[in-house]
């Protein structure tokens, strides 16, 4: 078996600043005494996905720190999004129609597709897309000079339902509100307990939350008294609480590489910070595991603070509900007369996309034409830091201990217990300690940030910090954690 130092090279050098290919002879010349000669430095050496991920096109946050969404921007954002959605349908729906007239006659080809352009049909869908692009960008333009000439400096907060209609649309589709600018597209941005943007000196110890899909950070505090912050501050009282907001439509690993550099900004002016905690609910798990690996990449010392990591129902390998849609959207691009209808699941967000398999890493999708993501087997693997300690929660819609595998399959309703806790064949499982695991019953996805006994585990490992580990002996006699809707208290 190998040793822990093996473990410790082979991690620094998946994930380590490497900007050129080791030289082979540097790799076997290590000290004999701490590294026995073998051949497994040298293929280690060899292997083509070992490399440093290079920084995309989306490496920061495009729209910089803006603040809240404001009214005006929604508007704005609307009258965009509309104009956008009319030209994305027109063209769905004329793709249908000549699928409709040529294919029945035998000219469904190059040559005619071609000639339909030309045609008075296809020049009366252009029409409507040039009268929509027109209007459209005018009223677009009107809003903005509004927008920009009445601009408040104290922006008033927005409705609870525009507030979830904005990050709903960022979740499905916050890359396109990227790429065309949109104002509704969120930026990245920490606020603080009371809902104010982060502006205040820190130091000592901060826990961080970071939403999942389709969330934002207000989606913490949904019940009253009964959140997972007033939890962490109730047992430990001299702690920060910071809420992560961003947006869920962009790359995982570009959230990742914005979130890394946050937080070595945050660092840098707040050098008194003396521990980072990271808990991530769905994606946000899957976002901090990325922020780590690009942080530690990158040699950025904020990581070196952070002591634990907490997911809550992150879909490490994947999410089922993700894969389901995809086979749907290749069913239908097989069908007849329906394959045009397979362009609207290409509308959903890249997001979206790279939790079919949990891709937190840009190679698994930056040198894919168009937009999808590398199959399971290909996805290049993205290791938990060795010094921070990781806890993984899964949920389960089941009560009651049945050891199948259709209650493992169904999971909290999204995520499966396996992906949820790691585990995976070969060198994409993450090594966690069993006693770092928990499996709670009778609860969903989403019920997993509002549950009392999901926050009180938590908060009994952050407030332990590590101490329990300390033990070799209980670390070996403990397993995972199960906990039960009729337990009085959290299995321990």
């Amino acid at each position: 078996m190998p040793s822990p130092e093996s473990f410790v090279t082979f991690y620094d050098l998946s994930s380590s600043d490497i900007s050129a290919k080791p030289d082979v002879d540097t790799a076997t010349n290590l000290n004999t005494d701490k590294y026995p000669p073998s051949d497994v430095y040298e293929q280690l050496a060899d292997l083509d996905y070992i490399h440093v991920d290079r920084p995309t096109t989306e490496d920061r946050d495009p729209l910089g720190h803006q603040g809240p969404t404001s009214l005006s921007d929604v508007f704005e954002g609307l009258a965009q999004l509309a104009t956008m959605g009319v030209v994305e349908i027109t063209d769905i729906v004329e793709a249908i129609h000549r699928e409709v007239i040529l294919r029945p006659i035998g000219r469904f080809n190059e040559g005619n597709l071609s000639k339909w352009q030309r045609g008075i049909t296809g020049r009366i869908y252009g029409t409507v897309r040039y009268i929509t692009s027109v209007v459209g960008n005018n009223l677009t333009t009107g809003l903005w000079l509004y927008n920009n000439m009445t601009k408040q400096k104290n922006i008033q907060r927005l409705p609870r339902s525009l507030r979830r209609l904005v990050n709903i649309l960022n979740g499905v589709m916050g890359d396109h509100l990227v790429t065309h600018k949109n104002p509704l597209a969120i930026p990245m941005d920490l606020y603080d307990s009371k809902n104010y943007l982060q502006r205040e000196t820190l130091s000592g110890r901060v826990i961080i939350l970071c939403h999942g899909l389709c969330m934002s950070h207000l989606s913490w505090n949904v019940a009253h008294n009964n959140s997972l912050g007033e939890a962490l501050i109730a047992s430990q009282p001299n702690a920060t609480i910071l809420y992560l907001n961003y947006n869920t439509g962009r790359r995982i690993s570009s959230n990742g590489r914005s979130f890394s550099n946050m937080l070595q900004n945050l660092v840098d002016d707040n050098p008194d910070i003396s521990q980072i905690d990271l808990i991530g609910h769905s994606m946000g798990g899957l976002v901090a595991r990325s922020a780590l690996f690009y942080g530690k990449e990158q040699g950025n010392h904020w990581v070196q603070r952070v002591g634990n990591l907490v997911t809550l129902g992150s879909p490490h390998h994947g999410a089922s509900l993700e894969r389901i849609g995809v086979f749907v959207q290749d069913m239908i691009g097989k069908l007849p007369f329906a394959g045009s209808l397979a362009k609207l699941g290409d509308l959903r967000s890249a997001g979206i996309l790279d939790l079919r398999y949990g891709s937190v890493r840009d190679a698994d999708w930056n040198s894919l034409p168009g937009r999808s993501v590398l199959p399971q087997e290909f996805r290049h693997p993205a290791r938990l830091p060795l010094h921070v300690r990781s806890y993984f929660v899964a949920g389960t819609l089941v009560e009651g201990h049945y050891d199948s595998k259709a209650a493992s399959l169904l999971g909290d309703g999204l995520v499966t217990v396996e992906s949820a806790l790691g585990e995976d064949a070969g060198e994409h499982t993450l090594i966690v300690p069993e006693v770092h695991k928990a499996i709670f019953y009778g609860v969903s996805h989403y019920n997993l940030i509002y549950n009392q006994r999901v926050h009180e585990q938590v908060a009994i490992w952050l407030l332990d910090n590590g101490q329990s580990d300390l033990n070799q002996m209980y670390q070996a006699l403990r397993t995972r954690i199960y906990s039960y809707p009729n337990d009085l208290d959290v299995v321990v």
